[in-house]
């Protein structure tokens, strides 16, 4: 099907992005090879040695080039989020939030965010563990269209949604974020009954590199707690960081050169593994896992014009043949960040409705 004419000036606009990023990286490493740069000058014997700091007065810590670059990309990501969401999304209706702070033995504490559906009475509700997208760094639960998707689907789905604030990379690798995951399902499992979530009835939502995180969290609660999660719900996951999965089709039909698809993918897997050999392991690619037996039943979304669709038709069909209960649909004639457009893009009100359909099945 052709692309939806809405994503036609926004598929220059990345054309033109990945382009400029891919210039950047071969100016950058040029530079760093030219010779008769400052770096290369060498002090002549007779001058005199600079005057160090004491350890009375420490050097002020100034932050690293890479740092400032990341910290700009991620202000100029959540201001443009924000503007998506005015411009294009829909907002989220006023619901009763509760912040909790999850300790995570020898990592990071992680935070979770409840958004607690109206009832009538203290009936326990259905609870969603919930995990963001964008590239393992970028992102987060206070990014306005994340956290207006959130509301939405709790509302409407009439379930609690449990919003994991995990650790973003590069500053956190690899398996940071699944040991926070892991921590957050233990302490709702534990704490469902003080939270207004009936434990029974628990299930996982994952977007992106979010659905990579639910996935491998399906496994790591296999291998260990066992606890009786009754649902996943993965949208345009990515679940096999060595690539052997992507569809670059989907790429070739939106015009972008095969060479600049690899390199985006290498360079999320370059930024959340601590070693490139950690894209074969199952807890970081969870469709190479040895066995997909005993995970709970999965809805996977996948979009037409997205190099991921590769991704969830093969996890798809690896939970099937492992038993599982699991439906893969793809969305026709959109791209990767589709459910964000659901102020203008039909396809965006219907995914939403699908994956409230999905999470209403904890109802059951």
């Amino acid at each position: 099907m052709p692309l939806d004419p809405f994503f036609a000036e926004r598929l220059r606009v990345h054309r033109r992005y990945m382009f400029d990023q891919a210039l950047g990286s071969v100016r950058a490493r040029l530079a760093a090879l030219w010779p008769f740069g400052r770096a290369s000058v060498v002090p002549a014997a007779s001058e005199p040695a600079k005057k160090t700091a004491s350890p009375a007065t420490p050097a002020r810590p100034h932050a690293s080039p890479h740092a400032r670059a990341r910290a700009r990309h991620r202000r100029a990501a959540l201001a443009w989020d924000r503007s998506e969401l005015r411009t294009v999304g829909t907002p989220g209706p006023e619901v009763r939030t509760t912040e909790h702070e999850v300790a995570v033995p020898g990592h990071p504490s992680v935070r979770v965010r409840i958004y607690h559906p109206p009832v009538v009475g203290d009936a326990p509700v259905p609870g969603v563990l919930a995990f963001f997208g964008g590239a393992f760094r970028i992102g987060g639960i206070d990014y306005p269209t994340t956290d207006a998707a959130y509301r939405r689907r709790c509302v409407d789905a009439h379930v609690a949604i449990a919003a994991v604030g995990y650790a973003l990379a590069p500053e956190h690798r690899y398996p940071v974020q699944v040991e926070q995951a892991y921590a957050a399902l233990d302490w709702l499992f534990a704490s469902a009954g003080e939270v207004g979530i009936d434990g029974d009835r628990i299930g996982l939502l994952g977007v992106s590199a979010g659905g990579n995180i639910a996935a491998a969290l399906t496994l790591v609660n296999r291998d260990r707690a066992q606890h009786p999660v009754r649902l996943q719900v993965l949208e345009v996951p990515v679940v096999d960081l060595t690539g052997r999965h992507l569809d670059l089709r989907a790429t070739r039909a939106l015009r972008i050169p095969r060479f600049l698809a690899m390199r985006e993918l290498r360079s999320v897997a370059r930024t959340y593994l601590p070693r490139p050999e950690d894209a074969r392991e199952p807890y970081a690619s969870p469709l190479r896992a040895a066995s997909h037996e005993g995970l709970p039943r999965a809805v996977i979304l996948t979009a037409e014009y997205d190099p991921l669709r590769g991704d969830g038709d093969a996890y798809g069909a690896a939970l099937r043949a492992a038993g599982v209960d699991a439906s893969v649909v793809r969305y026709q004639g959109v791209t990767h960040d589709t459910p964000i457009f659901t102020g203008v893009l039909p396809a965006a009100r219907r995914w939403h409705d699908d994956v409230v359909t999905a999470l209403r099945r904890l109802h059951d």
